[in-house]
C-alpha cells in the first residue's frame, strides 16, 4: 500500500473529525517502556498522535491554582479526543489493519504517575512539538495549551520526523509553577512537587482530578521571551 496516500487520507479524517494537529511516529525505538500486551505491541510499529487545543480564554481565569471551568474543559478535550481516535482506528480496521486508541487521559498509578505510554513522547517523535521546560509538550503554534491522544496501528504510513525546535530562552513557566517544580534545565523538572501541589489542589476540591494548568496557561503560542 502507498505511505503517503495512507498518511493523506487518515490525516485528513482525523481533521475532519475535529483534531487540530496529525502526526505519525516510528515507535520500535521506545514500544518497551510501553505498559500495554507484548504479544499486541510486537506486530505494532507506528503511532498515530492527535492534538487539540484547550480554550485560551478559560485558561485565561487561571491564576495560582486552576478553576473548576478549566477542569471541565480539559475533560471534555480528553473526551473528544478518544473519540476522535475511536473513529480513525475504526477508520483503520476497515482497511484490514490493526488499531489501538490509547486514551487521551488515563492514569494506570497516581502515585507513580504511570499511564499505558507517554502521549507526549510520541508527540515529540511525530514531530508535533518538544518537551519543554514544564515537562509537557510544547507545539510552536498551540504552545502547551493542547491535549493529546494516539492510536497504535501497523497501517503503511509515512513517519514524521521529530521537531528540533525548543524553549530557547522562554522561561515563564518557570516563573509562574505555583509548586516551584520547573528549573532552567527540563531534565531537572521535580515530578515530587509538582505531584504534591496537584494533590494540594484536589484536596482542596479545586478539580476532581489531579491538574494545575497554570503552566499550560503561561506557554503560550509563538511565545519567545
Amino acid at each position: 500500500m502507498d505511505k503517503n496516500k495512507n498518511y493523506t487520507a487518515l490525516k485528513k479524517f482525523c481533521l475532519d473529525q475535529g483534531a487540530g494537529l496529525f502526526g505519525v511516529a516510528d515507535i520500535e525505538c521506545i514500544k518497551k517502556e510501553f505498559l500495554l500486551a507484548p504479544r499486541l505491541l510486537e506486530k505494532m510499529d507506528k503511532a498515530v498522535c492527535l492534538a487539540a487545543s484547550l480554550s485560551s480564554a478559560i485558561l485565561e481565569e487561571i491564576d495560582q491554582q486552576p478553576t473548576r471551568i478549566y477542569f471541565h474543559n480539559y475533560r471534555t478535550l480528553n473526551t473528544l479526543l478518544d473519540q476522535i481516535a475511536l473513529k480513525a482506528a475504526n477508520f483503520i480496521q476497515n482497511k484490514g489493519f490493526l488499531a489501538l486508541p490509547v486514551p487521551a487521559s488515563q492514569i494506570i498509578d497516581w502515585q507513580k504517575q504511570t499511564s499505558h505510554l507517554s502521549h507526549k513522547k510520541i508527540g515529540h517523535l511525530a514531530g508535533l512539538g518538544w518537551i519543554g521546560r514544564n515537562n509537557l509538550l510544547v507545539n510552536k503554534k498551540l504552545g502547551s495549551q493542547l491535549r493529546l491522544v494516539t492510536i497504535l496501528t501497523n497501517l503503511p504510513l509515512k513517519i514524521d520526523q521529530p521537531t528540533k525546535d525548543n524553549c530557547s530562552t522562554c522561561r515563564l513557566c518557570l516563573t509562574v509553577c505555583p509548586a516551584g517544580a520547573i528549573k532552567d534545565n527540563p531534565a531537572d523538572f521535580d515530578h515530587l512537587k509538582c505531584f504534591e501541589k496537584l494533590k494540594e489542589f484536589q484536596k482542596q476540591r479545586i478539580a476532581e482530578q489531579f491538574i494545575c494548568g497554570v503552566c499550560v496557561k503561561a506557554c503560550r503560542a509563538n511565545i519567545r521571551c
